[in-house]
């Protein structure tokens, strides 16, 4: 009998596919939440995951389970030790969605810097005039602030690096830029026209913007997160954008996600809010899906991952 793998069911066919190929079974869940993997494949021997929660419940009840391979650069929803306790491999996809990010990003910069998302949404409603009483501005001569210089970063510096800006550079361990000037934090907050985040989440990075951070930043200035929701004390910023502390935000990524109808956020005029659709291309779903396939190949035919996030005891 072939190995279970369990997938989400939005997996991209490539990713399937390469499963399949390698003679493994694929069970698809609409999502994979805790009843619906114990329900489905208790018995599997591997799990493809994109943001839901796993942890001790779950990873103790499948006797089987080698690997999480996580379709993404984020792995703070799996309990890495619990699966370390248990034996399992917990992987991501470093490599493949850190350019579609970064376009993403310059996107959303572009967007908020000339309010097209809400003069498309006015327009639509017959209020052509809505733009000349609620004026863009331009990027060029202004500075860029870049908290975090991994994959992500790095691209988004080289990248915005044609649009004529400053740019600005903290990472906790500074690194060589041809786009950039490494400074220390509180000048980067003091400084930055627009602050985008782009840091894993960890005990160190939760609220690494908070109230005293958004009172650093300039009046005028804009803040952009597509790294985790947990980066940002949403209360505080909620507060920084009623005040007029800072100018607006564009946020991908939230504390609870799909984000709640009911939540403040989007009651605010200064806000684009967009679903965690930072990497979220044909191609770069196609890459992490087939990383993501390859790792639990790797594993279930007893190698080593290439992408381990934990140890396995």
């Amino acid at each position: 009998m072939a190995d279970k793998v369990l997938v989400p069911a939005q997996l991209h066919p490539d990713g399937k596919r390469y499963l399949q190929e390698h003679g493994f079974e694929v069970v698809e869940l609409m999502r994979a939440n805790a009843e619906n993997i114990l329900k489905n494949g208790k018995d599997a021997t591997a799990m493809i995951l994109f943001l839901d929660p796993v942890g001790e419940k779950v990873i103790s009840q499948m006797p089987n389970l080698k690997i999480i391979a996580r379709h993404g650069v984020g792995y703070d929803s799996v309990d890495l030790d619990a699966s370390a306790r248990h034996g399992v491999w917990v992987t991501n996809t470093p490599n493949a969605n850190a350019a579609t990010v970064a376009e993403t990003t310059l996107t959303e910069i572009l967007d908020v810097s000339k309010h097209l998302t809400k003069d498309s949404m006015e327009m639509r409603a017959g209020n052509s005039a809505y733009p000349l009483s609620h004026l863009g501005f331009d990027l060029e001569g202004k500075t860029l602030g870049i908290l975090g210089y991994g994959k992500i970063g790095r691209l988004v510096a080289k990248k915005a690096s044609g649009l004529g800006m400053r740019i600005l550079i903290y990472n906790r361990t500074p690194r060589e830029s041809l786009y950039g000037e490494f400074v220390d934090l509180d000048t980067l907050l003091k400084s930055a026209g627009i602050l985008t985040l782009h840091l894993a989440a960890n005990p160190q990075t939760r609220h690494i913007i908070g109230r005293p951070q958004l009172a650093e930043m300039k009046r005028g200035s804009m803040l952009i997160n597509l790294g985790r929701g947990v980066l940002v004390d949403t209360d505080a910023l909620i507060e920084a954008l009623k005040t007029g502390s800072i100018r607006g935000a564009a946020l991908d990524v939230f504390d609870e996600e799909p984000l709640p109808m009911s939540g403040e956020l989007f009651k605010l005029d200064n806000m684009l809010l967009t679903p965690h659709i930072g990497s979220s291309t044909v191609e770069s779903f196609s890459r992490m899906a087939t990383d993501a396939a390859s790792e639990v190949v790797r594993v279930l035919s007893g190698d080593s991952p290439q992408w381990p996030v934990n140890h396995p005891l």
